[in-house]
């Protein structure tokens, strides 16, 4: 069995939409699989938190959740995908009462070998999945995919902060239903390419900044790369090779977390002259003589 969605946000059932937005981003971001790499349950925790976000986020799917919780997704496939909708019979006053004779709310019978509950109604179609690759860059930005199917270009948008394992959906574009039930959907799973340049983990980027001995030694002024445009950094005197000093709000932007960005980690290289003359190399002696 599932476990609860709320639970799984860690929030009340009378939470508000900023409280769900906030602890979905918190964690989404503690268990997402690129800051997770050594871990094989953090994606799946990872998709867990997508899919109870995906529900609470959403108003109608929310209240359908909230009246018959696992079973919310076979009531809106009786009931044409809206959960306010009301009207009926002399037997019944609505559909949601249909649907609880049959399906039991969130506190009702289990779906029974054959259908729910002998119910031989509406059915939705599978789901499908099909893979697409973007680059770090693209998944900054936002990318645009184009997907043929049945004979026909579905335009599909990839939203900025997209991850390797991101879902996107498109709905109704799975399997045809049976029954006149709702059609299932496309899911395409976001594949991130290794960037030469930046290392990603989760909404953090890390990338390599040369810097001079002298530089790192007296401070001063360096440039950082970002996935826009280059930013200037400041060193302080005595900077050590290998030291990541961090530029807040540099990194990704985070899956749907409106205008919020990860940080930038910039880890220094101090880099040494190769060739020197004997004047040079007679004052480096001298440097290095008076500091030991």
């Amino acid at each position: 069995m599932s476990r609860d969605y709320y639970d799984v946000l860690g929030v009340t059932r009378d939470a508000g939409d900023e409280e769900i937005k906030r602890a979905f981003r918190r964690k989404a971001k503690q268990f997402h699989p690129d800051a997770n790499p050594d871990d094989p349950a953090a994606e799946a925790r990872f998709k867990e938190v997508n899919a109870a976000y995906e529900v609470l986020s959403d108003e109608d799917k929310r209240a359908a959740y909230n009246r018959f919780g696992a079973n919310w997704e076979q009531y809106q496939a009786f009931n044409g995908g809206h959960p306010h909708h009301s009207g009926g019979d002399a037997s019944y006053r609505d559909v949601s009462d249909i649907f609880e004779t049959f399906f039991g709310g969130a506190g009702g019978r289990r779906r029974q070998a054959g259908g729910y509950g002998g119910f031989n109604g509406p059915r939705a179609g599978r789901d499908f999945e099909h893979d697409v690759h973007i680059s770090l860059r693209e998944a900054y930005k936002g990318a645009e995919r184009i997907i043929s199917k049945e004979g026909r270009d579905i335009n599909v948008k990839i939203p900025r902060g997209a991850a390797t394992g991101t879902k996107v959906r498109l709905a109704g574009e799975g399997q045809p239903g049976s029954n006149g039930g709702p059609s299932g959907h496309l899911y395409l799973r976001v594949h991130v390419a290794e960037d030469r340049r930046f290392e990603r983990q989760g909404d953090d980027l890390t990338v390599d900044v040369k810097v001079d001995a002298f530089t790192a030694i007296l401070g001063g002024e360096v440039e950082v790369p970002t996935l826009t445009r280059p930013v200037k950094m400041k060193l302080r005197p005595g900077t050590q090779s290998g030291q990541k000093l961090r530029l807040s709000g540099k990194g990704m932007p985070i899956l749907r977390g409106g205008d919020a960005y990860g940080d930038l980690y910039a880890r220094v290289m101090i880099t040494v002259p190769t060739q020197l003359d004997a004047e040079q190399r007679g004052l480096a002696e001298a440097l290095r003589d008076s500091l030991n």
